[in-house]
């Protein structure tokens, strides 16, 4: 089935799953994140949509989660720190992870939307 899935939903996919191994490196750098850290299940459950949820909906739930997460990362004082803190390698490697692969994920999701709209609505 996710072979079936075209380039951009398999990278936007790909992207929140990498997005979400990015937080897991700053858990175990040590970086104060709740018991449950809201971030990686909005990745991960992002991820799942994307893959399982058919035509457009799925991308368009990630494209939303991913821009919130963004905007979110760049609103916390705490994730700019470690963005440019290079002394402590764990925050600073897994924040840019994380920052990235959202970067690409909201990229993705978008061209994933425009392709989308361009073929018949029973093909994804």
């Amino acid at each position: 089935m996710i072979s079936r899935l075209s380039r951009p939903v398999r990278t936007q996919a790909t992207a929140l799953v990498v997005a979400a191994v990015g937080i897991v490196v700053q858990i175990i750098a040590g970086v104060n994140y709740p018991a449950v850290p809201p971030g990686l299940i909005i990745l991960l459950a992002a991820a799942a949509l994307v893959l399982f949820i058919p035509w457009r909906w799925g991308p368009l739930i990630a494209v939303l989660a991913s821009a919130f997460l963004l905007i979110g990362g760049f609103a916390n004082a705490d994730s700019r720190s470690h963005l440019t803190h290079a002394g402590h390698p764990g925050p600073f490697v897994g924040t840019w992870i994380e920052i990235a692969a959202i970067a690409v994920a909201l990229v993705a999701g978008i061209a994933a939307l425009i392709a989308a709209s361009r073929r018949p609505a029973l093909s994804r």
